[in-house]
C-alpha cells in the first residue's frame, strides 16, 4: 500500500502507477449476490450448469461487478493521511476487455493522471484503474476513475 502525507506528495506521483493491489478471488456467492443487488440474473452468471456449455465455459462474473471493485482496490492500494473523507466522483470511460471467469483472481494498477484542487480542503484525483486476471494477456477491465478527498494536509 502506498501512503501519502500530503496533497502535495499525490500531487507529485502524477504520471506514476502509484499502486498494484494484492489479488481477491471472484466467487459464485458474489456473482449471485450482485444478481440479486441488481436484478441482472441472466444465465451466463447465475447457472454454472448452463454456463459450462456457453462461450466462455464457466459462469462469469458481471462486468459491473469487476467495475464495482474499484473502491476496494483503491482501500487496499491507496491511503492519504489525515483525510476525514473519501467520495467516488464518477468515471470518464470504461471497457470491459476480457471475462472474468468464477474463480478468477483479480487486482488494479493504479496510475494516477491527474489531480486537480478543491477548495478549502479537498482533491480530486484522475486514476487509469487497470484490472487484470491472473494467466491472462488482455486485463479484465480499463477504467478512468475519479476521486475526491478533502481534509488532508495540502
Amino acid at each position: 500500500m502506498k501512503t501519502f502525507r500530503s496533497y502535495s506528495e499525490v500531487s507529485a506521483s502524477v504520471g506514476q502507477e502509484v499502486a498494484v493491489t494484492d489479488w481477491i478471488t471472484i466467487t459464485q456467492e458474489q456473482v449471485n449476490q450482485f444478481a440479486e443487488a441488481t436484478g441482472d440474473h441472466q444465465w451466463i452468471h447465475v447457472d454454472p450448469e448452463r454456463a459450462k456449455a456457453g462461450p466462455f465455459g464457466a459462469p462469469i462474473a458481471h462486468g459491473f461487478l469487476t467495475l464495482s471493485l474499484i473502491p476496494r482496490f483503491f482501500e487496499m492500494g491507496i491511503h492519504i493521511e489525515g483525510a476525514r473523507m473519501g467520495v467516488n466522483y464518477g468515471l470518464n470511460r470504461v471497457r470491459f476487455t476480457a471475462p472474468v471467469p468464477v474463480g478468477s483472481r483479480l487486482r488494479a494498477r493504479l496510475l494516477l493522471q491527474a489531480t486537480e484542487s478543491l477548495p478549502p480542503d479537498g482533491l480530486q484525483l484522475q486514476w487509469l484503474v487497470t484490472v487484470e486476471r491472473e494467466g491472462s494477456e488482455k486485463p479484465a477491465c480499463v477504467a478512468e476513475s475519479l476521486s475526491r478527498v478533502y481534509g488532508a494536509p495540502a
